[in-house]
């Protein structure tokens, strides 16, 4: 049974079931209607729009609504069918959709942050609508009262918000590369920790919580991936590097126990996260090489003592120990490890690892455009990305996570 858990399925590629275009700029968020052919989007071209597919099997706008501002990110709610937009101005306006998804109805405007909302919630259970801002603000307000509940000011603006219902815990993902954890009360908030993986030059661009595994995702500019495993309360991060360019967003198959990462690269990356992961280790300090003891270009002592030239200092991914290019002229991805990607490995690591243990966890897929939101609906197993190419594509996934 244990080979089972890494179905055959992985290798085959999702299929693109549509595209849905119209759109004037850059859609920055979709989600797919549950138990309906359609798709909700919102966009730089500052339109709201419901999309039901017709039958010449083309999507077209059953909705079309323009608002005062740019339509940043959205936060949609299928019991209710309750519909939050976040603009460039600092709102977040509610709507009531139909039934029949032909029809919008305004409930209220919150006025949530001074500049552009980076990213909505509405948590049903607490009735309250979280959100974040390029104004350096996480808030959250009362969905019935439409009252501002609380806030906290984060390091740097923040894009990243997953929230976890059973233990109030918001986390906050911001550009400074942290992740904040703060445990939410009805009007107020404490500070829980932060996590810093990612640099401080990159940021984080989304977050992903698993309340099942209690694992979070952390994706960032810096092209790679932490999974942080709060359940545990181990500290364990576990870093994932399969893209080329930034991570932009994030999804969990609960059922399959499979990541879907999107980026500006264009990749869809599926990663199994039923395999058991390692931590990668911390590189270690050193003033010469670790394996040949050749002295590093600033160790000036050594290089004169030994009358040698210093060598430029390098690190195995494996073993995280400091050792210089000829000691690692070697490279090998390393998948536990989360390095689908060939990396440097010093000579000895390298000849340790095994065939097996190249085996890859991951699937890669070329989606064909700059994905900056995706979106997984896995009682149909169907995924979402909408593009800076200003395009929608549904693509079926079900022989990947089935």
């Amino acid at each position: 049974m244990a080979a089972e858990s890494q179905p055959k399925a992985l290798t085959r590629k999702p299929l693109l079931l549509n595209k849905v275009e119209g759109s004037q700029d850059v859609v920055n968020m979709a989600a797919i209607v549950p138990k309906e052919d359609g798709v909700i989007s919102v966009s730089e071209d500052r339109t709201v729009r419901v999309w039901l597919k017709r039958d010449s099997g083309q999507y077209w706008p059953s909705i079309y609504h323009a608002m005062p501002s740019p339509c940043s990110c959205m936060s949609f709610n299928p019991e209710t069918r309750r519909l939050s937009v976040g603009l460039d101005n600092g709102t977040i306006s509610e709507f009531i959709l139909s039934e029949d998804y032909n029809k919008m109805t305004l409930v209220k405007n919150y006025q949530a942050h001074q500049s552009r909302v980076m990213m909505i919630l509405f948590v049903l259970e607490m009735e309250w609508v979280l959100s974040t801002g390029q104004d350096k603000n996480f808030t959250w307000h009362c969905s019935e009262s439409g009252q501002r509940l609380g806030g906290y000011r984060t390091s740097a603006g923040a894009c990243g918000l997953q929230f976890d219902v059973e233990t109030r815990h918001v986390f906050v993902g911001d550009h400074s590369g942290q992740v904040t954890i703060l445990k939410l009360e009805q009007e107020s908030c404490s500070l829980v920790t932060t996590f810093k993986g990612h640099s401080r030059e990159s940021g984080v661009t989304a977050l992903c919580w698993d309340p099942i595994q209690r694992v979070l995702f952390s994706g960032s500019s810096d092209h790679s991936i932490i999974m942080w495993d709060i359940g545990g309360r181990k500290g364990t991060a576990i870093e994932l590097q399969g893209h080329n360019d930034k991570v932009q967003s994030l999804s969990y198959a609960h059922h399959t126990r499979q990541l879907i990462s999107c980026g500006a690269d264009g990749g869809i990356v599926i990663w199994n996260m039923d395999v058991e992961r390692q931590e990668t280790p911390e590189w270690l300090d050193s003033d010469s090489c670790q394996k040949c003891d050749q002295p590093f270009f600033w160790n000036f002592k050594q290089m004169w003592d030994s009358k040698k030239i210093g060598l430029r200092q390098h690190h195995c991914r494996k073993c995280g120990k400091a050792v210089c290019g000829k000691c690692s002229s070697k490279r090998s991805s390393i998948p536990l490890m989360g390095f689908e990607f060939e990396v440097r490995v010093c000579d000895s690591c390298h000849e340790s690892i095994t065939d097996e243990e190249r085996a890859p966890t991951a699937t890669f897929h070329d989606s064909k455009h700059n994905i900056v939101h995706v979106h997984f609906d896995a009682t149909r197993g169907w995924l979402l990305t909408s593009g800076t190419d200003k395009v929608i594509k549904l693509w079926d996934m079900t022989p990947v996570v089935s």
